[in-house]
């Protein structure tokens, strides 16, 4: 599920709080720092879906609700409760890998009762609702249909669900590209669940060993980097740009799998996004610098990772 750009924007981001946290009474565990921020994309994944999965088991609360004023309607007594008894509802939360998930993140605690309400109203006043309700026959193909209108149209479009998000989860601008690709694909293939698994064991290994090389190599990497900024003070870079140009010289040479023209891109674009206007430009001009001359000394080892 994660990409290796959500990789490298958490290693950053840890290298970052752990180099800001030196010169503190208490220097983070940066491996500890690391798992947090996986464990947070973990939880972010959960709770969107169980935030989906509230909507569409609303209409059985409805149902109840409305059953129950003291003098009721025919209206009331006859909500649709289609959606909350699809199939696709309870393909995903029949498997056991999505129960554990709501119960080890504690999702139910988070959840807003009001804007799922405000939602499932909205859902039920749709062209889109009102044609699958209609539809005599359960089906696979349409359950998936109201559940991606749900979540793309009425949730992700919403201003107000969004905000709810950003709220609870800090790291919403880091992963939710990431996390709206794997819920669309959970939608589609909800046997294909990997909640307890946010990230591959060999993508995990490649996020450790990027944070401890940047560390345990620190001052040779400094040695590369610090002569290629001539007019600059290396004491007033910015501290983000710092901790890009380690990470990036540290793929050069200890990461001979990874190519150095990925490298140089990755950084520029986390610099463009993450630090100052300039910072792309200058992190390009650094760390393309270095890269000639790790070449030209015959420093750079570098495989072909398809024969490897």
């Amino acid at each position: 599920m994660i990409s290796r750009r959500n990789i490298r924007v958490k290693v950053m981001q840890t290298l970052y709080s752990y180099t800001s946290s030196l010169d503190t009474d208490k220097p983070l565990d940066p491996q500890k720092t690391l798992r947090q921020h996986f464990s947070q994309t973990r939880s972010l994944m959960v709770y969107v879906v169980h935030f989906l999965t509230e909507i569409a088991r609303y209409a059985e609360k409805d149902a109840f609700r409305k059953s129950h004023k003291y003098i009721p309607s025919e209206k009331d007594l006859n909500v649709n409760t289609k959606l909350a008894g699809s199939n696709l509802l309870w393909q995903i939360l029949d498997l056991n890998e999505v129960k554990i998930a709501f119960k080890n993140e504690k999702t139910e605690h988070l959840i807003d009762e009001e804007l799922v309400r405000k939602i499932y109203t909205q859902l039920t006043t749709s062209q889109q609702y009102l044609h699958y309700i209609n539809i005599q026959q359960q089906s696979l193909q349409e359950d998936r249909k109201i559940f991606e209108y749900i979540f793309n149209d009425l949730m992700l479009d919403n201003e107000e669900f969004v905000a709810h998000i950003e709220e609870i989860f800090s790291n919403w601008d880091d992963d939710g590209e990431m996390i709206v690709q794997s819920v669309a694909a959970f939608i589609r293939k909800p046997q294909a669940a990997g909640f307890q698994q946010i990230i591959t064991a060999d993508k995990e290994q490649f996020a450790v060993n990027l944070l401890k090389t940047a560390i345990d190599k620190e001052d040779y990497l400094l040695t590369l980097i610090t002569p290629k900024l001539k007019n600059w003070d290396p004491e007033r870079i910015a501290l983000l740009d710092m901790v890009l140009m380690k990470l990036g010289v540290a793929e050069f040479l200890y990461f001979e799998t990874i190519p150095p023209k990925v490298t140089i891109n990755e950084y520029i674009d986390l610099a463009k996004d993450y630090s100052t206007a300039q910072s792309g430009h200058f992190v390009n001009g650094i760390l393309d610098n270095i890269h000639k001359e790790l070449v030209e000394e015959g420093k750079l080892k570098k495989k072909d990772f398809r024969k490897s």
